[in-house]
């Protein structure tokens, strides 16, 4: 049998997990392909050489994550003929274009299913199962660590700072979680994913995007109460012929698909008018998972498909979107609060959908669900809100969505 030669950028936690798995399974790739995979060399911090590594591969494997040097490596490598499979989100959905315009140009492969959401092949089924459907929506619980955040926060009742804490000491967070708790990781994954469904250019930073610093425990008891389950969604949709992508904390009634995927798993759902609703799950991080879908990867360049094609539409970016809400507000205990409250709302043509009431004196609180209304009719709402006398500390709010499946 002949060697199909692997050349691997980065020895890491996935880049290790990579190589074990190769060596594992590299028989049954032989079988599946009748090529023999072999690692041609591994590029490290401590030693290895790029153009000695190229030279002796026929794909790149890019694991070292960043924008430099692995954008320099990626177009280098394409550009001398070679496939290339990366895990690299930050590098996909900010110059994600000028690498598959590379690609296309070089008559390679290029494909990245481990930069989105782990051993969930949402890539590919975007790119190839999914690729004659007309996808309305894409919505994703795209990062592992807020997930768990978060379900601990529901299962156990802990606070933000002592869920991280457990996630850190488990290993689902980093020691540094600012990139997934604030929404970056999770926005990047988007950008991907919009590009792939929609057939139009998304970068990062087109898209908005909100973490789950601000979550406290009390808003976890409400939800409980208002039938709610709290999670962190990118979203990806057309609305009105243009295209909004968001990442955001999101209140879900249990009949949503993602409303039940807790802990550190990752889930996607897809809408389309073709085949209604798709949702794909699994673990979401982890080397072992990222190393399967890289391995997945190389073997479908060891079968050659075509790669991303040219993006045909530049869809308008749309902002102001229509979403139920949940609102939290510290009140002084007197009465009329609510009336006034319910005023404001109604001025701005903001209808509520259930209230709670709750505490005496300073520790009162007013929490309600709103029906959707456009963003920008909300916050107006919410502007006026922060000005009342009665407040006792600023609005809290949190976008529910007031849609179930069944």
């Amino acid at each position: 049998m002949s060697e199909f030669r692997i050349g691997l950028l980065g020895r890491g936690t996935v880049g290790d997990a990579f190589a074990v798995l190769l060596r594992e399974h590299g028989a049954r790739v032989e079988r599946i392909t009748g090529l023999r995979p072999v690692l041609s060399g591994v590029l490290t911090r401590d030693g290895g050489a790029f153009e000695e590594i190229l030279e002796r591969s026929d794909l790149i494997v890019e694991l070292i994550g960043g924008i430099e040097p692995a954008r320099d490596y990626v177009l280098r490598a394409m550009r001398a003929g070679r496939h290339v499979v990366t895990a690299n989100k930050q590098l996909l959905s900010r110059y994600g274009e000028e690498l598959f315009e590379a690609a296309r140009e070089a008559g390679v492969q290029l494909r990245f299913e481990g930069a989105v959401a782990g051993a969930v092949p949402v890539v590919r089924v975007l790119q190839e199962s999914l690729a004659g459907a007309h996808i309305e929506r894409v919505h994703g619980i795209v990062n592992g660590t807020t997930n768990f955040i978060l379900s601990e926060m529901a299962r156990a009742g802990l606070s933000y700072p002592e869920a991280l804490a457990e996630a850190q000491r488990l290993g689902y967070a980093e020691a540094d979680p600012a990139e997934d708790v604030g929404g970056r990781d999770a926005a990047a994954k988007m950008a991907i994913l919009a590009r792939l469904a929609f057939d139009t250019p998304v970068r990062l930073e087109q898209v908005r995007y909100e973490g789950i610093e601000q979550i406290t425990s009390d808003d976890m008891e409400y939800a409980r109460e208002l039938g709610l389950g709290l999670k962190l969604v990118g979203t990806a949709e057309r609305i009105d012929g243009g295209l909004s992508v968001r990442v955001h904390p999101l209140f879900l009634y249990p009949g949503h698909p993602l409303a039940s995927i807790n802990g550190p798993f990752n889930a996607v759902t897809v809408e389309s008018r073709e085949i209604t609703e798709i949702t794909m799950s699994g673990p979401g991080a982890g080397g072992p998972q990222t190393a399967t879908a890289v391995l997945g990867d190389v073997v479908s360049a060891m079968i050659p498909p075509a790669t991303a094609p040219m993006a045909t539409k530049a869809l308008e970016l749309v902002d102001d979107v229509v979403s139920g809400f949940y609102l939290h507000l510290q009140v002084a205990d007197q009465p009329g609060v609510l009336a006034t409250v319910a005023g404001i709302l109604s001025t701005h043509q903001v209808s509520v959908k259930s209230v709670v009431q709750r505490g005496l004196e300073e520790q009162a609180r007013l929490v309600m669900v709103v029906h959707p209304v456009l963003e920008s009719r909300f916050q107006a709402a919410m502007a006026e809100i922060a000005e009342l006398p009665v407040l006792r500390a600023p609005p809290r709010a949190i976008r529910v969505l007031d849609e179930q499946f069944g």
